[in-house]
């Protein structure tokens, strides 16, 4: 079980997926490996996004807030257990930089450190696959 696709920029990517108001990760997510990676890295089936996104239409988009805060926690779970130092995502740190403090670049903030948080588990999952 390797992972290819670490070091994801995710700034970057939180920056873009705000501007297209979530339209970018509908697309990323299934195109880009992502959502097969979370699975892998949570060893579990994740809701899809688009799935996801579609029910955040009626909930005026708190649903896929909070399906990828709750994600953020898994993995910040998964970090504590393979024993990575912080910081790590959380659903509060997703949650609250993604609502509180998104006049003021929080969705790229949050999305920075979701994926700083996934890049540092799949390095240390490689580290472990080769050794």
């Amino acid at each position: 079980m390797r992972f290819d696709h670490t070091n994801r920029k995710g700034f970057w990517l939180g920056f873009i997926d705000f501007f297209t108001a979530g339209l970018f990760f509908l697309f990323y997510m299934p195109f880009g490996g992502l959502q097969d990676e979370l699975d892998r890295v949570l060893g579990r089936k994740t809701q899809r996004y688009g799935a996801a996104y579609l029910l955040g239409i009626p909930t005026l988009f708190i649903y896929p807030l909070v399906w990828m805060a709750r994600i953020a926690e898994e993995l910040k779970e998964k970090a504590i257990v393979l024993g990575i130092e912080g910081p790590h995502t959380s659903w509060r740190h997703m949650f609250l930089w993604n609502t509180l403090g998104c006049l003021c670049f929080g969705p790229m903030i949050a999305t920075k450190r979701f994926f700083d948080t996934l890049n540092k588990i799949e390095t240390e999952l490689n580290k472990r696959h080769s050794a």
